[in-house]
């Protein structure tokens, strides 16, 4: 424990993780505050906490997740010899997933609405 806390990497993650939370919570915050403006004065501070509430909830949630698939180290099965983990097929899928979906993006992109309407 005493070398994790003199690791720069660690730390550099720390922040990173840190970051990222103020970013989120800054944006449920903006979020949740234009869905709640279009309900009645007398429902908007009940829904504002709930809604603060439930992402608060959703966020530890995912993290305890997160901590539980990354202790999935043990082989389920081998292909051509390498040992496939639970981990290390949440991070293909992951991966898979970031590619599609970037992808997906630069056509939209480079496409635009044009590119739809020839097709």
């Amino acid at each position: 424990m005493i070398e994790l806390l003199s690791d720069p990497q660690a730390w550099i993650a720390l922040a990173t993780l840190t970051a990222l939370e103020l970013v989120l919570g800054i944006d449920n915050i903006v979020f949740i505050s234009i869905l709640v403006d279009k309900l009645p004065k007398a429902q908007r501070e009940r829904a504002r906490r709930l809604g603060l509430f439930m992402a608060m909830f959703m966020r530890i949630g995912l993290l305890l997740v997160l901590s539980w698939i990354v202790g999935l180290v043990a082989p389920l099965f081998s292909v051509l010899g390498k040992g496939f983990s639970g981990r290390d097929l949440i991070l293909i899928g992951g991966g898979l997933f970031l590619i599609y979906k970037s992808t997906g993006e630069i056509h939209e992109t480079h496409e635009g609405e044009e590119g739809h309407a020839s097709s």
